[in-house]
């Protein structure tokens, strides 16, 4: 098992949670598959796309328990998790609140695999 990870709003995680799929953030939907990251390429990915916003929730997933997904060259030729589809709430393995820390990085768990 490896976990993935999507950043989002928790106001997007919350509304994904009450229908019981995510089917992406903006960007998401607009580029047809939802983006996820690996633990290494996650805390990048956040200074890249989050630079604002202090609502951020991080969300884990097996990437063996989702359905279409697909590693592919993105940023770099670096190969990122992408999900053709949608993915069950219930698959979540865990849910992480991003806190901004005073530089205005996200501060990430320090166990993060």
């Amino acid at each position: 098992m490896a976990l993935v990870y999507k950043i989002c709003s928790s106001i997007v995680w919350e509304e994904a949670k009450a229908k019981g799929v995510f089917e992406g953030a903006t960007i998401d939907l607009t580029d047809g598959y939802i983006h996820l990251s690996t633990a290494v390429q996650a805390p990048v990915t956040a200074s890249l796309f989050f630079k604002t916003g202090n609502d951020l929730v991080l969300v884990a997933f097996d990437d063996e328990k989702l359905t279409g997904l697909k590693y592919e060259p993105s940023r770099g030729g670096e190969l990122f998790p992408h999900v053709y589809g949608t993915i069950e709430t219930n698959l979540a393995f865990s849910v992480f609140k991003l806190e901004r820390q005073d530089n205005g990085s996200l501060k990430f768990p320090e166990n993060l695999q």
